[in-house]
């Protein structure tokens, strides 16, 4: 299919998605593995979704899943096997080799060979390029700085104006008294 002008970009996916329809067909076409409809979905999310995954943002995915961020707290001090870490968990051995890939991927645990088993041990320099980004966010901006000044500075006239313009003060009428 050829992008005519003024056609939207995912004009071709969606007519895609209705090439196996016919007449006779249901509403919702039947998505069979090999079917145009399927490689057009993925191109779909190709096209929404692009596939350039920083590490940062595999560490962040990582981290997103409660289970994964208590393995990583379970390994913090010490290694573990795969089977020790799946008993910890009211999960399936497969989920926890599945959380286990996901965190291997994003770089924060190392898995080693041991005989038979593997075993899998923290690695916190995934965590570094994160940890500097959640540092720079909480850093005041020089915006901060600039209205913390302002505040200071219109406080400090604030008290000057009402010390102009108060009545004297008990002492201060003592002290006039005394010296008239």
């Amino acid at each position: 299919m050829r992008q005519e002008e003024g056609e939207p970009l995912l004009a071709p996916v969606a007519s895609a998605i209705r090439v196996g329809a016919h007449p006779g067909a249901s509403r919702r076409p039947r998505i069979g593995r090999n079917s145009p409809a399927r490689s057009a979905v993925r191109l779909d999310e190709r096209v929404t979704h692009p596939l350039h995954i920083r590490p940062m943002d595999a560490v962040a995915q990582a981290l997103a899943d409660p289970i994964r961020r208590e393995i990583l707290r379970m390994l913090r001090d010490r290694t573990a096997t795969a089977g020790a870490i799946a008993g910890a968990f009211p999960v399936s051995r497969p989920a926890v080799s599945r959380h286990l890939r996901v965190l291997r991927e994003a770089g924060l645990v190392r898995d080693v060979q041991c005989g038979r088993e593997r075993e899998y041990r923290l690695e916190l320099g995934a965590l570094a390029e994160l940890e500097a980004f959640l540092r720079e966010l909480h850093a005041p901006s020089p915006w901060h700085r600039r209205f913390d000044a302002l505040e200071t500075e219109v406080h400090r006239v604030g008290r000057q104006r009402r010390m102009a313009t108060a009545p004297p003060s008990r002492n201060e009428v003592k002290r006039k008294k005394e010296t008239a």
